[in-house]
């Protein structure tokens, strides 16, 4: 055991020594002004859409949302027809035939999103040995949530001078160890949004994590609303008992 300690302990150290330099500072993380912050904030339903085509249209080819389905695109103001269409435009498995071989067909409202892989096996195959996230949940699941997926989404610049880059990796000034094996998603003019809003890849990436967000956390205004309502109630009803504790002790000298 003190032998093995002894080699981890040599691994370790040399790891730390190969490491790469960082010749900048670290990047503050983005504070960026978002619908849904403060206590009455809400979902900007608009940018919520847009994201959604940014995630159909980019996201979607790596990053499987396996807690969500079509019917729930609802929540971001897409009518049942409009829903309908999105989802008939998708080919997902449905079983097997008779001859227990697997098939497909369109999906419906009540399908989950599709996959772009069959399984972890395969996504780890197509990119390299790494397993691209689900993004289901991934505002939640990092810290500093829609901030830090802004940043990230919008980090991917060239490298500084005296950064020793592994192969097959892309420098992210947000991405912790600023080496990422995701090559950069959003550019200028990734999407062609149809309702005129500018494409810039500071709005691609605001749109998403609109989105995304909305995806984490699509009860978000009720609750808000459901804090508010308690808290005039609680207000309320203090004002009632104190009220009431002036009549009764009215008397009493």
């Amino acid at each position: 055991m003190g032998k093995l300690r002894t080699i981890l302990a040599g691994v370790f150290a040399a790891g730390l020594l190969a490491a790469p330099v960082v010749a900048e500072e670290d990047i503050a993380m983005p504070n960026m002004k978002w619908s849904f912050d403060k206590i009455f904030g809400t979902y900007d339903l608009a940018a919520a859409q847009r994201g959604f085509q940014v995630y159909s249209n980019v996201c979607a080819n790596c990053h499987s949302m396996k807690l969500m389905h079509y019917r729930d695109l609802s929540g971001i103001g897409l009518e049942p027809e409009q829903i309908k269409a999105i989802a008939a435009g998708v080919t997902v498995p449905q079983g097997v035939d008779d001859q227990g071989a697997p098939k497909e067909g369109p999906a419906t409202a009540a399908s989950q999103f599709k996959s772009p892989f069959a399984n972890d096996q395969a996504a780890r195959a197509a990119n390299g040995g790494a397993l691209p996230p689900d993004l289901s949940l991934i505002v939640n699941a990092r810290e500093g949530g829609p901030n830090y997926i802004y940043g990230l989404m919008t980090g991917f610049v060239p490298a500084p001078s005296g950064f020793k880059m592994q192969d097959g990796m892309y420098y992210n000034k947000m991405f912790p160890g600023h080496q990422i094996g995701m090559p950069q998603p959003l550019q200028d003019g990734t999407v062609e949004y149809t309702d005129g809003t500018s494409n810039s890849l500071d709005q691609e990436a605001h749109d998403v994590v609109t989105f995304l967000s909305w995806a984490a956390n699509p009860e978000l205004v009720e609750r808000k609303q459901m804090g508010v309502r308690v808290i005039l109630f609680l207000v309320f009803m203090t004002g009632i008992t104190y009220a009431v504790k002036r009549k009764v002790w009215s008397d009493v000298h």
